[in-house]
């Protein structure tokens, strides 16, 4: 039987799986456009602007508690012309008014929400709210919209001026001299907020930062600093063995929410996994450790197995939540887990640490490590080898198992720069351990998106999903896959790529690039100022 929707919005008829998730609100949301910004001037009504993503844990939060809400749709339409944002498909947008909200508050997030003016000038913006604040909020903001329209308009004024200087970079006319004295210096200061017992920087939450990690290794080695390659190593010691990555089905969640990398805010998005494979396989040709080449294996199967489609395309994540819990697709109960792994269980139980340090809430566990396999085969009598079968064993049963239950909500769109970072994340795997699956992965998706995604001229479409290729690129699709065509030269000798890598490149310095300040535009000069 065909579930009859009671209400339907302007969001219908879009691609984003964010904006389809509310679609059937009962608040008569409209995407981002120019036509609704002219019907925000026409009607004179407060724009109000909601944006999030769709593996976002509290968009998903205040949509059950508000968006959802008859009586509080009743509000926001009368007074607001609604709009919602997919902030990966318009970080353009979302950088616009992530800057007025951190500008008003010194802090921001998603959800991120702002009412604007007519004509799309920002005055007053938060994160998540609960429902009766919500309706608190807005109401208010209405009744000072017609009241006190001056103040509004004047406020909108100031931080626009604000958003701008923000924005606004010069042109740096002093010589470009740089020397390992400024890299000391620099490393010397960041490593004063090292944690150097649970590795990353100290204090909750913890995000992997891959991009930082991997500058790091390269300074530690060609500095030779000791110190530096050592916290490296800790740190992706110790987020191996956390919760933070998945120890059944490979992959990161985003971050932990603790300090010791334990309990993850569980959605796995595509541009962290790319990062972390080509860090850990970077990490593997500097220090040889076998649980690196582990790690990588690992998460380019997981991406294989749940983010890969036919075509060879990459999709963008997988949500936090499944039947509107969060991480419940992830975490066991002991029972389960005795039942499943059987006469092994409390060699399991000792390896996965089905115990206080495992334990998390409800009775279930996250699994991690904090012993390696040479201590837990020593333990228990077994051979290095004969562990490494059971561990193998256990992983198929579990994944098998994890597969009778309701998995998390897949964003299926497929963004340009995501894919080309995780196209890099394959060929630097392919690099460090010559594995022909991983070169002709990363060929297939490459084809994919030079094919689809690239046009004659050089110009590309961000978004791909079900057979359309959508919105103008961003300055960060050129980056991102010109980096990675690069490296897939590197890797065949095929000079196709870095010809297309070239006209990338050029393309980028034609409708990005600023010649007053030196540098480039994150939009082309073929998209609204």
């Amino acid at each position: 039987m065909i579930k009859k929707n009671k209400y339907t919005n302007a969001l219908i008829g879009e691609t984003s799986p964010y904006l389809l998730q509310h679609a059937h609100n009962p608040v008569n949301w409209y995407p981002w456009s120019e036509t609704t910004l002219e019907k925000a001037r026409a009607e004179n009504k407060l724009l109000l602007i909601s944006i999030g993503y769709s593996a976002c844990h509290w968009c998903h939060v205040m949509e059950k508690e508000s968006f959802e809400d008859p009586e509080v749709a009743k509000i926001m339409n009368a007074n607001f012309v609604c709009v919602k944002v997919d902030r990966e498909e318009r970080p353009d947008i979302d950088q616009v008014y992530m800057s007025a909200v951190q500008l008003m508050n010194q802090r921001g997030g998603w959800p991120l929400n702002c009412v604007a003016l007519p004509n799309g000038k920002p005055f007053w913006g938060g994160t998540y709210f609960r429902k009766e604040d919500w309706k608190m909020q807005i109401l208010g903001l209405s009744n000072i919209y017609k009241k006190d329209l001056n103040r509004a308009v004047e406020f909108a004024e100031r931080l626009t001026v604000g958003i701008q200087q923000v924005e606004n970079i010069g042109l740096n006319i002093n010589p470009a001299i740089f020397t390992y004295e400024d890299l000391d210096s620099m490393v010397s200061s960041w490593s004063e907020k090292f944690d150097n017992v649970e590795g990353g920087v100290e204090g909750a939450p913890k995000f992997p930062m891959p991009n930082a990690y991997s500058f790091l290794l390269k300074y530690g080695h060609l500095a030779n600093n000791t110190r530096i390659l050592n916290h490296v190593k800790l740190t992706l010691d110790k987020m191996a063995f956390g919760g933070i990555y998945d120890q059944i089905g490979g992959g990161f969640a985003r971050y932990s929410v603790d300090d010791f990398w334990k309990v993850p805010h569980f959605e796995k998005m595509l541009y962290d996994n790319g990062q972390m494979a080509s860090l850990y396989s970077e990490a593997y040709l500097k220090f040889k450790n076998p649980l690196y080449k582990e790690i990588v294996f690992e998460t380019l199967e997981f991406v294989e197995r749940e983010l890969m489609a036919e075509n060879g395309a990459f999709y963008s994540a997988l949500d936090a939540d499944s039947e509107g819990e969060e991480g419940k697709f992830y975490v066991w109960n002991e029972n389960e887990l005795r039942l499943y792994i059987g006469d092994e269980f409390e060699i399991f139980k000792d390896y996965y640490n089905i115990n206080k340090k495992g334990f998390w809430e409800n009775g279930n566990y996250i699994l991690l490590k904090k012993k390696n396999k040479k201590e837990i085969s020593k333990k228990h009598n077994i051979s290095v080898s004969a562990l490494e079968e059971k561990i193998h064993m256990w992983k198929i049963i579990l994944i098998h198992q994890r597969k009778k239950r309701t998995s998390p909500g897949l964003d299926d769109k497929s963004l340009t720069s995501w894919n080309g970072i995780m196209l890099k994340g394959y060929v630097d795997a392919y690099m460090a351990f010559a594995n022909e699956k991983h070169l002709e992965i990363a060929l297939k998706n490459a084809n994919f998106i030079a094919n689809t995604q690239m046009q004659e001229d050089g110009r590309l479409c961000h978004s791909y999903k079900d057979g359309h290729s959508t919105i103008n690129a961003y300055l960060e699709d050129y980056a991102f896959l010109s980096t990675a065509f690069i490296r897939l030269y590197e890797a065949t000798f095929n000079e196709i790529w870095l010809s297309k890598a070239d006209q990338l490149v050029l393309y980028s310095l034609e409708n990005f690039y600023d010649k007053n300040s030196g540098m480039f535009y994150f939009t082309s000069k073929l998209d609204p100022k």
